[in-house]
């Protein structure tokens, strides 16, 4: 019969007492427990006596937590070699697996453990196990470097040539981690050194990126063909279309390794992407910036090596100052436009420093590019165009403007294919600074401000009106105006702006 709810009354109970009913509580749910579970509970607490007791008792040594974990993992994960015994010689299940696919020999073996490799192995542990991705043990093992567990699990049958679902090998995982002692004994079991991912990646690259000069001096003395492209395919989307071990390792800052591999034959002169090192140490040196996909943050690198010491060594071996691209293009590069130098591209991004290099080892600052941009339009971002997002800053770009002036080798007048002059590149970057510049070096502002093929002036452009967005600013437009005003130049009045509201300066 239903209770009547006014039958209830509230029970106050002392809070003694409730915590007591608790705790008896809980006593007797874990009297209650398999006594398997209890050891595994004990092991995962490093509580190894206690595990050790509940043994005696012979539980369910292959009882499983919630995730499929058992003491053996448990034992392995904490790497204690005693207790891992104690549950074998009770049964424990060497070829157990978790939920996770986990099994106690891959854990042994991310820990770098070789006793409890061997000993797992010697009571029938798999030695090609594998974990979630397919990933083998032994490459799990060559991840980790332990040569002594890599050895044992070879001669215990490990298949050196097995691929996960990403198709990466072994000798993939020990090359990307720079493990010599094991990519040696990978070798010497047959690995194969030229087996490739789409991505166009092999263990050579992998090494190359990574920076791990010893591991890269290791495959080349096992034959690597050091000019090797990342993709032959044709497949022109690819990052990695015909990019070269020399320049992954430019672009990557590694330059002590990249003299290295030009000393094992590597051609200092590579521009199968479109670029030379030369040219590439550009935006190694001065990222671009932004919020799109080329801004990236400077490598870390590698070596004893700076970026200018690498230009003047690969200069020493053959690499031509004065190479020009041949084609238009280049990835994702801003600096793309074919008859670029290396110095034009030190000046694209402002880099007086790899300017004045480039020049005492015999660059030539009077070259242009294929739409007829000369380094003092690239000093002043002229190659940004309406996006402006170059890494110079604007006392950098002044200071390269500066230093073009000084050397007298570029007309101050000239104009781009596209008709724009220095002075719509100090527009398009804003900067004040440089327009003032250009008029105290003796430019023609009549002709420096005349309309480009778009139909806008520098001023235009100061005041905003430029491709894709609206980007005003004001310093540069009163700087282009009292240029103007100075020349007795005409000032038109702003686009959409009524006559009777114009009063220009």
């Amino acid at each position: 019969m239903a209770i009547p709810i006014r039958s209830w009354r509230l029970c106050w109970l002392p809070a003694a007492f409730i915590l007591l009913l608790i705790v008896q509580f809980h006593n007797s749910i874990a009297a209650e427990a398999p006594s398997g579970s209890q050891v595994v509970s004990a092991v995962q607490c490093r509580d190894f006596s206690l595990a050790t007791q509940l043994l005696e008792n012979e539980p369910d040594v292959n009882a499983k937590q919630n995730d499929g974990m058992t003491a053996l993992h448990w034992a392995v994960f904490h790497d204690s070699t005693e207790m891992t015994e104690r549950l074998i010689a009770k049964g424990a299940d060497v070829n157990i697996a978790n939920q996770y696919g986990i099994h106690p020999l891959s854990t042994a073996c991310e820990n770098g453990s070789a006793t409890i490799v061997k000993l797992l192995l010697a009571n029938g542990a798999d030695p090609n196990t594998s974990r979630d991705g397919n990933e083998a043990v032994l490459s799990t093992a060559c991840r980790t470097g332990d040569s002594e567990t890599v050895s044992l699990l070879i001669k215990a049958g490990a298949r050196v040539a097995h691929t996960d679902d990403r198709n990466q090998t072994a000798l993939m995982w020990a090359a990307a981690e720079g493990h010599v002692d094991v990519i040696k004994l990978l070798l010497k079991h047959g690995a194969d050194v030229s087996h490739q991912l789409d991505s166009g990646f092999d263990a050579f690259t992998f090494a190359v990126r990574n920076g791990h000069i010893n591991v890269v001096r290791l495959l080349i003395n096992a034959g690597v063909d050091v000019n090797k492209p990342m993709r032959t395919d044709g497949s022109t989307r690819s990052p990695t279309h015909q990019l070269s071990p020399l320049m992954l390792a430019v672009e990557n800052g590694h330059f002590q390794l990249a003299l290295e591999l030009v000393d094992a034959g590597a051609n200092p002169n590579d521009d199968r992407t479109g670029f030379a090192p030369l040219h590439a140490l550009s935006w190694v040196r001065k990222p671009e910036i932004g919020d799109n996909s080329r801004g990236n943050p400077p490598p870390r690198g590698s070596g004893n090596v700076t970026s200018l010491e690498f230009a003047r060594n690969l200069v020493a071996r053959g690499a031509d100052v004065n190479l020009r691209k041949k084609t238009n293009g280049g990835s994702h590069l801003r600096i793309s436009v074919k008859d670029a130098t290396p110095f034009l591209c030190a000046a694209s991004t402002a880099d007086l420093a790899y300017m004045k290099l480039l020049l005492d080892m015999g660059a030539d600052p009077s070259a242009v590019t294929a739409r007829k941009q000369n380094a003092l339009m690239m000093s002043a971002g002229i190659d940004e165009g309406a996006n402006a997002d170059g890494p110079g800053t604007a006392r950098e770009h002044f200071a390269a403007v500066e230093f073009m002036l000084d050397l007298s080798v570029n007309d101050i007048n000239a104009v781009d294919s596209k008709n724009q002059s220095v002075m719509h590149a100090a527009a398009y970057k804003s900067l004040p600074a440089v327009v003032h510049l250009l008029n105290s070096r003796g430019a023609n502002m009549a002709k420096l401000n005349q309309p480009n093929k778009q139909g806008r002036t520098p001023l235009d452009i100061a005041r905003g009106n430029r491709p894709g967005n609206f980007k005003p600013d004001f310093a540069t437009e009163r700087a282009i105006m009292s240029v103007l005003k100075k020349h007795n130049l005409d000032i038109p009045k702003p686009r959409g702006m009524k006559d009777n509201d114009w009063k220009p300066d």
